[in-house]
């Protein structure tokens, strides 16, 4: 089996799982943050192999990040690109991953 056809099989993680910050739909933080804004980011479904903006969490007002919410895009986006869910979601995507910018153009309205 080709490692394409075998990173095909393998499910990809959202941020809320590598992350384990409880905002998914029915997580045990949701009580006290509310659904995550990237769990619900329905736009943003399956790019990058995620469900909604859970593998593009980067480009999504108030997520959460080290037990805080964070701001606007333009705000957060330099702590994101150093984070290391950023890093993982780039290397496993490799040649297929979706830039910022393409991310951006695809989500304008």
């Amino acid at each position: 089996m080709s490692s394409g056809a075998a990173q095909a099989k393998t499910k990809k993680l959202n941020c809320w799982q590598f992350k384990k910050c409880g905002r998914q739909p029915g997580g045990d933080r949701v009580p006290e943050f509310g659904v995550c804004p990237a769990a619900r980011a329905s736009s943003a479904d399956c790019i990058n192999g995620g469900k909604n903006g859970g593998r593009v969490c980067w480009i999504v007002a108030s997520t959460m990040c080290s037990g805080e919410i964070e701001g606007t895009f333009a705000a957060k986006i330099g702590d994101c690109l150093g984070c290391a869910f950023y890093g993982h979601v780039l290397r496993e995507e490799g040649q297929q991953f979706v830039s910022v910018a393409r991310i951006l153009s695809k989500l304008a309205v």
